[in-house]
């Protein structure tokens, strides 16, 4: 325990190091406004969270290594961690403005402060390109230098294009239902999801340690596979879960989100069901949303749920203990223990 805890004081420690350096970027000249406002806008947004993704890059590479990190060592994983975190900043603020969402990790989202409002798009861009001015600051000198930039570019486009599909799959005056099914969905969450969120921490790691990415194919789909388990719970939580515990009220159903949830509903509806539906979901009025969730009640998705989550914990334990590699076993447990029946 002491051990996690010492781990997540040397990861904040990090971040206050990282910011110095990037409100001190000698590529710019920060006046006090500026330099304070960029002080603030990161503190509002980039630690905040749970820290999952940040955090998993130092346990993945520490359970590659499988011997205490040296200083060195520590303080470059931490970095990458961060970056992940950062790209994380710069996703939500973004996000959370195309869903006009409200609240996120339980405080208001950055868009709604008054004093931020549509400037929290270009404080999106700022978040991104911080992300190249770490990397290029501590690891220019490496000899992966090249293919973490390669990996975060690319994990950045199927992100944002996975986001797209979820938008357009969702077009406001274009609302309807039969679009929505689980090979959609499945393509929606694989892209927004499964790789910023699972597969880019693991694939850190293994560029710090040495290791060639384009050997580790295995690995990648167990965890784009685990980054769709993930948000399956996502979609579960934005319904079933308690905003004190998530930190955020739920907006799918408002939202004409492809969520799981409407994606099982269709599939388990009756004719009688799915006109409810299709009358109900994606309207704001809170009684469409209250009949949408009765639905969802008398359809047991909850037990659908449960069933899903066990069926695919079993999926991934088999296919975790079919890799060859003992260390890269370990990585991949670790990751499914933090999210298996997670409740936020």
């Amino acid at each position: 325990m002491s051990s996690s805890i010492d781990t997540k004081s040397k990861f904040m420690q990090v971040y206050e190091t990282l910011k110095f350096e990037l409100i001190h970027d000698p590529s710019f000249e920060f006046d006090h406004d500026s330099r304070q406002w960029v002080d603030q806008m990161l503190d509002y947004n980039v630690p905040r969270g749970k820290l999952n993704r940040g955090l998993s890059v130092v346990d993945s590479y520490k359970l590659l290594k499988g011997e205490e990190l040296t200083e060195d060592e520590l303080f470059l994983a931490c970095a990458l961690g961060w970056c992940i975190e950062w790209l994380q900043a710069y996703f939500l603020v973004l996000d959370d403005i195309v869903d006009e969402s409200h609240t996120r990790r339980g405080q208001p989202c950055w868009f709604r402060l008054p004093k931020v409002g549509m400037i929290a798009i270009n404080d999106g861009l700022v978040l991104r390109n911080h992300i190249h001015r770490i990397l290029k600051k501590h690891f220019r000198g490496r000899r992966y230098y090249a293919d973490l930039l390669d990996l975060f570019n690319e994990v950045e486009f199927q992100t944002t294009s996975g986001e797209m599909i979820e938008l357009i799959t969702a077009l406001v005056g274009e609302k309807d239902l039969s679009k929505y099914s689980l090979s959609i969905h499945r393509r929606i969450v694989q892209y927004k999801a499964g790789y910023y969120s699972f597969y880019l921490p693991v694939a850190c790691a293994l560029l710090m340690f040495g290791e060639n990415l384009d050997d580790h194919v295995q690995a990648k789909d167990v965890l784009v596979e685990m980054g769709t388990y993930y948000q399956v719970q996502d979609d579960y939580l934005d319904c079933y879960g308690a905003p004190e515990i998530t930190g955020k009220i739920g907006t799918d159903i408002e939202g004409f989100k492809c969520s799981w949830l409407v994606v099982k509903a269709l599939e388990l509806s009756n004719e009688e069901q799915k006109k409810l539906l299709h009358e109900n979901y994606g309207k704001k009025d809170p009684t469409s949303i209250v009949k949408v969730k009765e639905l969802y009640h008398t359809l047991n998705l909850q037990v659908v749920f449960e069933d899903y989550e066990k069926t695919m914990h079993e999926k991934l334990i088999k296919s975790i203990e079919a890799h060859p590699s003992k260390a890269v076993q370990a990585v991949l447990k670790s990751f499914l223990g933090k999210i298996y029946k997670r409740q936020k």
